[in-house]
């Protein structure tokens, strides 16, 4: 954070505070806690108990209330760890690579195959896309993505918009509205135009929530549960 490290360490702690994905823990040795200032609050949390908040300070910039650190926690391997508000910090790193958005799950991959169903997206009834040669984007715990080429697409009814969300394990998605008639769906198609290194596969293709449009597999409309 601003130009320093606040933490480096070869043994973090992965600590399933939601289902989706774990929360760094580091041990104090590996926390440069200098940076460190208390601001006397505590944070009750049933499972893990007390920690004193803390602000972090650098010679550039200030997070407040970004550290906590567990003195006699209900989980012993818990003790005098710290844990950090991830966006409170400039960039966290795995090795030299940079991690985005949260603490990548260790349960989670991605998976990227090219295949020749027959994909059909439909809006209002009026066909958006038709394409032989998808990709099949699957991600653990989550539905089959496809993943189409431009030239497979309406391109035409589609506008760019300003909204960005972002993957730790895809990269950084851009969106297009779908405008049918008087209709606009706003955001229902998003593309990676540099996705990270383990999705690279996906790069210009286009994606459709599957939630929000009507997608026929080879001939066969998707269920959507």
């Amino acid at each position: 954070m601003g130009g320093v490290p606040v933490v480096d360490s070869r043994a973090p702690l992965l600590v399933w505070e939601s289902p989706y994905y774990p929360t760094y823990y580091f041990k104090a040795a590996d926390v440069d806690t200098s940076l460190l200032r208390a601001t006397g609050e505590v944070r009750r949390s049933p499972s893990r108990g007390d920690s004193s908040i803390h602000d972090i300070v650098t010679a550039k910039a200030t997070a407040d209330a970004a550290a906590f650190h567990y003195s006699n926690p209900e989980i012993e391997e818990l003790n005098d760890a710290y844990s950090f508000t991830w966006d409170a910090l400039d960039a966290w790193f795995e090795e030299d690579e940079q991690v985005y958005v949260h603490t990548r799950s260790p349960y989670v991959r991605i998976d990227i195959l090219q295949s020749s169903r027959h994909v059909e997206v439909f809006i209002d009834d009026v066909k958006i896309a038709d394409s032989h040669a998808p990709k099949l984007l699957f991600e653990t715990g989550l539905r089959t993505r496809y993943y189409l080429t431009k030239t497979d697409v309406r391109m035409d009814l589609l506008t760019p918009t300003d909204l960005n969300t972002a993957c730790p394990y895809k990269g950084t998605a851009s969106y297009y509205n779908v405008t049918v008639g008087d209709t606009t769906h706003e955001n229902v198609v998003w593309w990676y135009p540099s996705p990270l290194q383990e999705s690279q596969d996906i790069a210009g293709m286009v994606a459709f929530y599957n939630e929000k449009v009507d997608i026929v597999i080879d001939g066969e409309p998707e269920r959507i549960d």
